[in-house]
């Protein structure tokens, strides 16, 4: 159930998004002439996006942009069978990239005085701690932050072949936080940083208990709406995409094996969420212009915790630095889809990413996710 956190060139993918696009990479005949200063590489954004689809991934779809202008684009097909064209707006599983929304839920929620940051996350579920060997307090904070100690719940399993087989089946949150807390601590709270899902799990749970409403509506009442986010969604335990998607696939022995219909139920406030590019820049904006959590609980999630050696995430958000510039973001991964998102504090570089990685589980970081970052960092200002 642990989450692969990308390495920082990964998730310094961290550049650009805004609107008003420059090309696109569907189609588009690159620039001959170099970008203006700040502004997009399309020419190096549409190379990234070319040759697929390919044995790495079948289709991609990317959202680069900033203060110097934007870019937009797409490349692949949207089902390997039929070999029809790749939907540039087309949803898609975020993945991890979940966390970001639930961080936000959270910090809404403590702005309004509902929910205590160093508050013991036992207050708020004493029914889940009671009887387990979690005497410490674990405040919300270190939830957040991945600092709590709490080992991963168990699922379907690590290989791909057990997952696989129960794809259609329904492990609910309740039950994955039932066989982490009955593992007892990892690690005092607030002595280490593991990023895991439990955490975020547990802050689902909180917020249902906090709001007596289900994380999905919440969620989306305090953060889908306000971004705009209109084509963001929880689809619990429904396998299927709502709307226009491009399949995903996992490359296994030579083969590809069709991975769109997944419940991913077991996930919900830690990666359950499905989006759109257009969506998650939205997300990027609007969060870190502070349209959706206050600036004083924004802070919250620019903030490292200190004194953890190798400590990189905050609420909901990951640090990073390149060539002396500091991008915060997020990856996910889910069979069949790898995306991410980042930005410099100021916006003035943003990205977004989805990619149909036929490996989007693996060790290592996608070749085309590679490209992308490395075409999206070039030209920043």
């Amino acid at each position: 159930m642990k989450r692969r956190v990308a390495l920082a060139v990964s998730t310094a993918l961290a550049l650009g998004v805004l609107s008003a696009p420059l090309a696109s990479a569907a189609g588009a005949r690159p620039a001959a002439v170099a970008p203006a200063p700040g502004a997009p590489d399309g020419q190096a954004l549409a190379a990234a996006l070319a040759g697929l689809p390919d044995d790495d991934a079948t289709a991609a779809l990317v959202r680069v942009g900033g203060t110097g202008g934007s870019w937009h684009g797409s490349a692949g097909v949207r089902d390997l069978r039929t070999g029809a064209k790749a939907l540039e707006n087309a949803e898609f599983r975020a993945g991890s990239t979940t966390k970001v929304v639930t961080a936000a839920t959270v910090l809404r929620l403590a702005a309004d005085g509902r929910v205590d940051l160093d508050a013991p996350v036992q207050r708020y579920l004493p029914a889940l701690f009671k009887g387990t060997d979690f005497h410490r307090p674990i405040s919300v904070r270190q939830l957040l932050n991945h600092t709590s100690g709490i080992q991963a719940g168990d699922g379907w399993g690590d290989a791909f072949a057990d997952q696989y087989a129960h794809r259609f089946d329904v492990l609910t949150p309740e039950q994955v936080v039932t066989s982490a807390l009955a593992k007892g601590p990892a690690f005092d709270p607030g002595t280490r940083q593991d990023y895991l899902n439990i955490n975020y799990t547990l802050l689902g749970l909180l917020i249902e208990r906090v709001t007596g409403r289900p994380y999905d509506e919440v969620a989306t009442r305090l953060v889908l709406r306000p971004a705009g986010m209109r084509h963001t969604y929880f689809p619990g335990s429904d396998p299927s995409l709502r709307g226009p998607h491009n399949r995903g696939y996992q490359l296994v022995d030579g083969a590809f094996v069709d991975v769109t219909q997944w419940v991913q139920a077991d996930r919900l406030a830690a990666g359950d969420m499905i989006s759109t590019t257009a969506d998650l820049e939205r997300l990027l904006t609007q969060l870190f212009r502070g349209r959706i959590v206050p600036r004083p609980q924004l802070r919250e999630m620019f903030t490292v915790p200190s004194g953890i050696e190798g400590a990189t995430m905050s609420a909901g958000l990951q640090r990073m630095e390149l060539n002396g510039t500091v991008y915060w973001g997020k990856s996910g991964a889910r069979y069949g889809y790898a995306t991410a998102i980042a930005a410099t504090r100021d916006l003035s570089r943003t990205a977004v990413y989805s990619v149909n990685a036929t490996d989007a589980k693996g060790e290592g970081m996608n070749p085309v996710a590679q490209r992308i970052v490395m075409a999206a960092i070039r030209n920043a200002a």
